[in-house]
């Protein structure tokens, strides 16, 4: 009975950990918004994060990994750059830069176009194994496309509001904080462009982290490596971004504090290592399924912290969303069960090759005695 329940929490692991880490980010939209509206600069804030990440995994990563970190080789380090530079500085600077434009449930929406783009591009680099004859590999790409037209649906289709006890009052008081802040069309196009260029760069961005995590499998130094680029870069930007305000660089013990802390500590720090875990044992577009899960998590907060009124286009979209999830989940599911008898019939020749091999042993040993003239 324990080992059974065993089985079942460790197969159960990589689903948790990336629902989890929907929820994490949710929060992290949500309370990033609050913080950019009131007036923190995205480029300090990016700069703080990854120092505040850096200070806390760094002991973690020299107790655990001193014994099993391998050598560092300058292909290693320039795919380490590259992955850090994404992940640490065009990411974060451009997302949490739109996000002053856009709300909070549009920006998450629109990051629902990374389950695509990380399928695309593991199909390219062999990650994932697609046959469009399987049903496996039909529903996986079935479930992807469902996802992404669910959070479009959350997205551009309105419908009749829905409103709930605790936005009727606020509505109007907080209607700023619910829809772009866009005194010109210029703005909100702005902040749709720069969305949808950090949304790309993050399906790439877990796709480099899959194939670091092969030549460099130590999560947390990987971790701590990445924020040191984050903080070495993010310096340069910020510095030419915001070298004329003072008060950008101020810190209080307020929300914004808090915000640097949270971001810092739980998403590039423990987030991003659970994130290497959840990609190393089942690939980036199992991880990547996951983020429309966000759409609807972020929908639910803001209409509480943002008062954010729901509509019949979001509750439609959401429940799309997850009938896609779901679908790409079990396409998952069943891929191994799919490339087991494969295996077998694999090991199967390789053992009936090796009898084989050993029945024609003797035969070979009577030539060779019959040409030295022993026989």
């Amino acid at each position: 009975m324990k080992n059974n329940l065993s089985n079942v929490l460790k197969k159960a692991k990589p689903y948790l950990a990336a629902i989890l880490l929907r929820f994490l980010s949710a929060a992290l939209v949500v309370t990033a918004k609050i913080a950019l509206n009131h007036g923190m600069s995205p480029f300090v804030y990016s700069l703080y994060r990854f120092f505040v990440a850096a200070i806390v995994v760094a002991p973690f990563a020299l107790h655990f990994d001193r014994k099993r970190r391998p050598q560092m080789t300058w292909p290693i380090f320039a795919k380490i750059l590259l992955l850090g530079s994404m992940d640490s500085l065009v990411i974060p600077n451009m997302y949490f830069s739109a996000l002053k434009y856009v709300t909070p449930t549009f920006s998450i929406a629109m990051s629902n176009v990374v389950p695509a783009f990380s399928f695309f591009f593991a199909v390219i680099f062999r990650m994932e194994k697609v046959d469009i004859r399987r049903l496996s590999s039909q529903a996986k790409i079935l479930g992807t496309i469902v996802a992404v037209g669910g959070a479009m649906i959350m997205t551009f289709f309105g419908g009749p509001n829905l409103r709930f006890p605790w936005t009727k009052l606020e509505h109007l008081h907080n209607h700023s904080n619910s829809t772009p802040p866009s005194n010109t069309h210029q703005d909100s196009l702005k902040g749709v462009i720069l969305t949808t260029i950090a949304c790309i760069c993050s399906s790439v961005s877990c796709i480099l982290q899959a194939v670091v995590l092969k030549s460099y499998p130590v999560g947390l130094s990987l971790t701590v490596l990445v924020s040191l680029v984050g903080v070495v870069e993010g310096a340069m930007v910020a510095l030419a971004m915001e070298w004329r305000n003072s008060c950008a660089w101020s810190l209080h013990f307020d929300f914004q504090l808090l915000v640097i802390l949270y971001a810092g500590i739980i998403m590039s720090g423990l987030s991003y290592y659970v994130r290497g875990g959840v990609i190393k044992e089942k690939g980036p577009v199992f991880f990547t399924a996951f983020s429309p899960l966000s759409t609807v998590i972020v929908a639910i907060i803001s209409s509480f912290a943002l008062s954010e009124v729901f509509s019949l286009g979001k509750i439609l979209g959401g429940v799309v969303i997850i009938i896609g999830l779901y679908l790409v989940m079990w396409g998952k599911t069943k891929d191994p069960a799919i490339d087991e008898p494969s295996n077998n019939s694999s090991q199967s020749l390789h053992v009936s090759n090796h009898q084989d091999h050993q029945q024609l042993k003797p035969t070979n040993e009577v030539s060779k005695a019959t040409r030295d003239g022993l026989v």
